[in-house]
């Protein structure tokens, strides 16, 4: 009997686990991709205004970044070419103050995106692209696309 009772306070122990399962807040979907900037040598950092379709700053040259600010979560490999060759590049997390300002994630902040950056290594003009896709629903792809020159 003692046996029996050992057996089912272990069972109703397993069932309480699963029957209180975690819950989270759903990540959003990606909302805006956008270039922020592009940094070169010879030019500096130049800002990429809203509308703007290519670099205003000849960028020719080795060593050319591009910034890319992803807001909700995208899928882990984003497609990014420039001509089409693809394109290697880091993603740091941004995270956002209770007041919107977005930041780094350094401090106990809540994550809203993705900040890219991107060496076109030794790659000197062309049609940066770069689209990813939501890793949930709507799953709607978003893209941005810049010349540079």
């Amino acid at each position: 009997m003692t046996k029996r009772l050992e057996i089912m306070s272990g069972v109703l122990m397993a069932l309480s686990l699963v029957a209180h399962p975690a819950t989270a807040a759903p990540a959003p979907p990606l909302t805006e991709v956008k270039v922020l900037k592009v940094e070169s040598p010879g030019c500096g950092f130049e800002t990429i205004d809203k509308g703007q379709a290519q670099t205003r700053c000849n960028h020719a040259g080795p060593n050319i970044r591009i910034y890319v600010l992803e807001v909700g979560y995208g899928r882990s490999q984003p497609h990014v070419a420039l001509d089409g060759f693809e394109v290697d590049g880091t993603r740091t997390p941004v995270c956002a103050y209770d007041n919107g300002n977005l930041t780094d994630c350094s401090q106990r902040t809540k994550v809203v995106g993705n900040l890219y950056i991107f060496n076109l290594a030794g790659k000197q003009e062309g049609t940066f692209t770069f689209s990813n896709t939501s890793i949930n629903a709507p799953g709607n792809t978003m893209s941005t696309q810049l010349y540079i020159k």
